[in-house]
């Protein structure tokens, strides 16, 4: 079974509903939730997951990816705007990203451009 890592979008008074619609709508092998709040607005909730990889995304979900070593979440948009941002607007898949640079944070794409979140850890849910 492949496993795509997920993240849902949700509002701090909304997370009970946004972790029942997970485990209803996603087979998630792991039985874990992770939950990471904006530091600079604890109120905006990301939760992440891995899930069986069925092309289902759902409702505020989207697929991200995660840096261990740096607790980094991004999307592949949002990196390839970091690399633009890096390089004089260019976009070279080779270039080495200085991962501490973005230790504990969330890349989404922004337009123009992107976006850096910091997190901090809110809740792990294991179910």
């Amino acid at each position: 079974m492949r496993t795509q890592l997920l993240c849902t979008f949700a509002h701090k008074t909304n997370l009970d509903i946004v972790i029942e619609y997970i485990k209803q709508n996603f087979e998630v092998p792991e039985k874990r939730i992770f939950v990471f709040s904006n530091y600079a607005n604890r109120n905006e909730l990301y939760c992440t997951f891995n899930a069986e990889d069925n092309g289902h995304r759902g409702k505020n979900t989207i697929s991200i990816h995660r840096k261990k070593e740096t607790n980094t979440l991004y999307t592949v948009n949002a990196l390839n705007e970091v690399i633009k941002d890096l390089n004089n607007g260019v976009l070279d898949k080779t270039m080495i990203i200085p991962w501490e640079a973005f230790e504990n944070s969330f890349i989404l794409q922004d337009d123009p451009g992107y976006k850096r979140i910091d997190l901090t850890l809110y809740k792990r849910i294991n179910f």
